[in-house]
């Protein structure tokens, strides 16, 4: 071979190994953007995946927070489901009660009302209401009723929470004020048009009102302790009237859990 022959094939040979370190270099490098595009991939997977996980626990927490029952009233207690069950009862003899005062204990889901029922003055609301208390006839009942203008008061007794339950009887009017005037703490009885048709519903009255009835409404007692959840129950509020009943029902919603009476030793 020439010597040009043979530098012609040196030169030939080394472009054939520059070209191929040429393509080792364009492979190596496509092979590094190939890994690197990888690893973005997975990294924003990861990413993404945070981003939902994280989300859904916040959707969640918002979730709870607007689901989770809020109490208004520091102290209550969510109240149980209002009784399906009609309940009735027997109106006892006024004499079971006549000369007598008694405690009553009501528990209720924002605390204990503590009452003294006057069984001088009302001995035959008062009999009615110990035989009611003692039968369970009140267990979980709501109180339905909370006015805020006018009159001032809370209404309960009566277990179906709508305001025309009773328990199956009726009596008449006793120891109405003469000057239709009611202080707070009274404990007093709810009725309708008929002046007989008092039976379970009563109301504890939380500011002084006057009910100017010319038959007037049945004042059996006080409360002795618990007034703070009454007033605090009213100071709450109450909601615009039910389409069905009319009636105004706490804001705070509060049930009679159970009811204890004992007569009360001079």
């Amino acid at each position: 071979m020439s010597p040009n022959a043979r530098g012609r094939a040196r030169d030939k040979s080394r472009q054939q190994t520059r070209q191929q370190e040429r393509e080792l270099e364009d492979l190596r490098n496509k092979q590094v953007v190939v890994v690197v595009l990888a690893v973005v991939v997975v990294i924003a997977g990861f990413v993404s995946l945070s981003l939902v996980l994280n989300k859904g626990n916040k959707t969640a927490s918002a979730g709870q927070v607007t689901t989770a029952p809020k109490n208004l009233v520091a102290g209550c207690n969510t109240p149980p489901k209002i009784p399906s069950e009609r309940r009735t009862g027997t109106l006892p003899p006024k004499a079971t009660a006549a000369g007598k005062m008694f405690i009553a204990t009501v528990v209720t889901s924002c605390g204990v009302i503590t009452m003294e029922l006057d069984g001088t003055k009302a001995p035959q609301t008062v009999a009615s209401f110990v035989s009611l208390a003692k039968s369970g006839y009140w267990a979980y009942s709501p109180c339905h009723r909370l006015t805020t203008e006018g009159i001032f008061v809370l209404q309960c007794g009566d277990p179906t929470g709508t305001g025309s339950g009773s328990p199956g009887y009726g009596f008449g009017v006793e120891n109405a004020p003469a000057d239709f005037t009611f202080a707070p703490g009274t404990l007093a009885m709810a009725r309708g048009s008929d002046p007989n048709s008092n039976g379970g519903q009563f109301f504890i009255v939380y500011k002084k009102t006057m009910l100017q009835d010319p038959v007037g409404y049945s004042i059996f007692g006080k409360v002795t302790a618990g007034m703070d959840i009454v007033d605090r129950i009213a100071a709450a509020g109450a909601t615009p009237p039910d389409a069905a009943s009319q009636n105004t029902a706490p804001m705070q919603p509060i049930s009679i859990l159970t009811v204890n009476v004992a007569e009360k030793k001079a």
